[in-house]
């Protein structure tokens, strides 16, 4: 059976952090986050990386990754441009900001053969949930199966400010029931975790799972993709900042009987970049990680 792909989502515009954060560097050596997502993929047994980004990072890319990874596994880019798979008939889209991350997925059509896994550019995922990922997609033998990495609310909070989580609800056997994007959510004076919905906060248990959107799919998705992107894009041709997000191609499948969703569970922390206030709490984390790579 052939070795799964890894697609990195790396398309977005880092507007709340000020810059094209995938490419900062964070680790004691310069390294990017890319580069441990990386090194965790290939020891977890993935076969290919594709980065999907923008047409003019590409060079960017290349230049810092590409002599990295000659040799030691296959790479290629898909390019998330605002035209690309919306129907003809719309003509020019009028829009400077990507369509979101379902979008970039399918972007990656073309690049993807084999069973593959979808991370952030700028999200450090711990090396438990690349292997348990890996070890889902080279085995799974069901097609209508796709699976999602959970990490802890608790473990996944920034400092600086409120933060956007996939809060899941999993049913008695470990499948996806709904995943709720809560855009709000952070930790009170009190120690409680909260998310805000107009003037009401509800309160979170500290281990509820959440999506920090490391899911893996079965190639057959993409048809299915497809079709929800060409409907989406129909109906917010004209409203510039609409994204069309990968939980909601998931939802869709879990409710129409497409596809179910299998969570694991993962312990590890995890921490990303949202604020430029991020950085120093994320560049000691690396630090301390420093004797693993």
């Amino acid at each position: 059976m052939s070795k799964p792909t890894l697609l990195i989502l790396a398309a977005g515009m880092g507007s709340r952090y000020g810059g094209v954060k995938q490419l900062d560097k964070f680790g004691p050596n310069g390294e990017t986050i890319i580069d441990y997502s990386i090194h965790d993929a290939i020891k977890a047994g993935f076969g290919k990386i594709v980065f999907i980004i923008r047409e003019e990072l590409q060079a960017d890319f290349e230049e810092i990754f590409g002599p990295k990874l000659a040799g030691k596994i296959e790479y290629d880019f898909a390019i998330q441009g605002v035209q690309r798979y919306v129907p003809a008939e719309f003509g020019n889209v009028e829009r400077t900001k990507p369509w979101g991350t379902g979008h970039a997925v399918l972007c990656a059509w073309e690049q993807t053969q084999t069973p593959f896994a979808v991370i952030n550019a700028d999200d450090f995922y711990g090396y438990e949930g690349f292997k348990i990922m890996a070890d889902f997609l080279s085995n799974n033998t069901d097609e209508t199966c796709h699976a999602m990495v959970g990490y802890q609310i608790k473990n996944t909070l920034s400092e600086n400010g409120s933060v956007s989580r996939g809060v899941c609800e999993v049913d008695d056997n470990g499948f996806l029931k709904v995943v709720t994007e809560r855009t709000k959510i952070y930790r009170q004076a009190d120690n409680t975790i909260v998310y805000e919905e107009g003037e009401k906060l509800t309160v979170l248990d500290d281990n509820t799972p959440v999506s920090m959107n490391f899911w893996g799919f079965m190639p057959n998705v993409f048809p299915v993709i497809n079709e929800m992107f060409k409907e989406y894009s129909a109906k917010n041709i004209d409203s510039p900042k609409a994204e069309f997000y990968i939980p909601t191609v998931m939802t869709y499948l879990i409710q129409n009987g497409l596809g179910k969703c299998k969570v694991f569970s993962n312990e590890s922390e995890w921490f990303g970049v949202t604020y430029p206030e991020d950085k120093p709490t994320v560049m000691e984390a690396l630090q301390k990680l420093s004797g693993l790579y």
